[in-house]
This record gives C-alpha cells, structure tokens and sequence, in this order.
C-alpha cells in the first residue's frame, strides 16, 4: 500500500513538473516578443510584404514605449547604432543598404534615359520622336522600370530580418529562455522508480 502511494505521489510530481516546464515553454516566445531590450516596427511597416512600398521604415527603439517611432533612414543608417554586435542582423541590414543602393541608381538611369528622350526631341531642329537615340533610350527606360521589379521584391524583407534577427537574440538572452530546457525525457531511478529527465544547454 506504501509502494502504490508513493507511486502516485510521484507521477502528481511528474505531472507537476512537466506542466510548469510545458508553461515555461509556451509563455518564453510571448515574453520574449515584449522584452524591453527589442526593436518593434510600425505595425504598417512590420506587415510590408514582397515588393512592397519603398518608403523608410519607422521603429521604436529599444526601451521606447508609445508613438515615438523614428525613421530608419533610407539606407537603415539609423537603425545600425541599436544592431551593433549582431552581426546576422548587420548581415541583413547591409543586404538592405545593397538594395537600396541599386533602387538608387536604377531610378537614375530611368530618369537619365527619359531626360535623354526628351532632349532628342528637338534637337535637330524638327521634332523627332524615334530616331536611333531615342529607341536606345526607350529601351534603357524599359529595363530600368522591369529592373525595379526585381529589386525591391525582396528589399523591404532584409531590413524586417536585421529586426528579427536582433530581437531573436534579445530573447535567447533572456530568462526565460535561460531556464527553457533543451531536451525532455523519462529515466529510471535505481530503485526503479520513473524520474523526469531534463536538460540544459548553455546559451
């Protein structure tokens, strides 16, 4: 009778446990997102999707609370100070100066290739409209406005990634996460009683 009530004793104990471990589990994602060391984007800007608007993204700094968003700059320049020491979100964020860099010039050449159009037109006196230089000139126009296409697809994804990636290890940082196990498990004890076998990695 000792052995069936302690046997029960120990699988409520079992059950306690893995419960408070399943809690801690569920509930780290939901602290980690508001830990006060994170960077939020504007919700606007936090649901950007492929190819979305081109303009600068707004954030709240780590520790800023309300409606005191500021700009990233339109190459996440000021966004880069708060992201020191993360080199994957640095990774991201120099891939976004990279698209950006290209949306750049490539608004440039459209706009160069238009200006060249127009001076075209009257240059030689009579209005001319498709002679040689101009056709060339369309052509670079058409390619720039299919080339924007492809750049800014993915643009607006490197900068939410440098987000992510410095918020992700915000969390792994945290205490929660800290007392998160890395593994769940069952052992025998030698008396041959049913234990919770758990396990920590150093993070």
């Amino acid at each position: 009778m000792h052995e069936i009530n302690q046997l029960r004793s120990v699988k409520w104990q079992l059950r306690g446990a893995a419960t408070i471990i399943l809690s801690v589990s569920l509930l780290a994602p939901a602290l980690a997102q508001q830990a006060p060391g994170s960077i939020r984007l504007s919700p606007e800007d936090e649901g950007r999707g492929l190819g979305g608007p081109q303009h600068n993204f707004d954030f709240l700094a780590p520790g800023a609370s309300g409606d005191n968003y500021q700009t990233a700059g339109f190459f996440g320049q000021k966004l880069r100070p708060y992201l020191a020491g993360n080199a994957d979100a640095l990774a991201h964020l120099d891939e976004y100066r990279r698209q950006k860099t290209f949306f750049l010039i490539d608004r440039l050449v459209a706009v160069g290739s238009f200006g060249v159009y127009g001076q075209q037109i009257l240059a030689h006196g009579d209005r001319v409209y498709f002679n040689s230089t101009q056709q060339v000139a369309i052509g670079v126009f058409a390619t720039s406005l299919i080339a924007t296409i492809f750049i800014n697809r993915n643009t607006n994804s490197h900068l939410q990634r440098a987000v992510k990636s410095f918020n992700q290890d915000v969390a792994h940082g945290g205490t929660w996460q800290r007392l998160q196990p890395a593994a769940i498990g069952f052992a025998a004890a030698p008396t041959g009683q049913p234990l919770l076998s758990l396990r920590w990695a150093l993070r």
